[in-house]
């Protein structure tokens, strides 16, 4: 079996700095999963209408203009990547929620970028977390 030969970085620092940015294995699986799960616009409707509120399969249907049926479909994909629970509210009827809090901030920064792109604005400079070094 021939060797495949690995070209020599141009600059070896920077590849190191690079890859220190890359979560582990796991981590990185999982925010593949949850953006793969935004990738459809009834589940990314559903999201942002359950970031207000829970609600119920048949109102959530109405809210983002899908069948009873599409809307189940989607929340079990987007339970199965814990972006949604079910809630119980009176008897049988389940409700669905976020997960988390984290899914509201990435929509908000998400839009952020898409307000960037769609009025052909500049990058500007992200806030830099606060130093840890006394």
């Amino acid at each position: 079996m021939p060797t495949v030969q690995v070209p020599a970085a141009i600059d070896p620092e920077a590849v190191a700095q690079a890859r220190l940015g890359i979560p582990d294995q796991r981590i990185l699986e999982l925010v593949v999963e949850a953006f793969g799960a935004l990738s459809d616009q009834t589940r990314a409707k559903m999201l942002y209408a359950l970031v207000r509120r829970s609600l119920c399969v048949r109102d959530l249907a109405l809210t983002v203009g899908a069948s009873e049926s599409a809307v189940s479909h989607h929340l079990r994909l987007l339970r199965d990547r814990r972006l949604v629970r079910p809630v119980r509210r009176e008897g049988n009827q389940m409700e669905y929620r976020l997960d988390d809090h984290h899914l509201g901030a990435l929509f908000q920064e998400a839009e952020y970028h898409a307000d960037h792109v769609r009025s052909s604005l500049a990058d500007h400079p992200y806030p830099e977390p606060p130093s840890t070094d006394p």
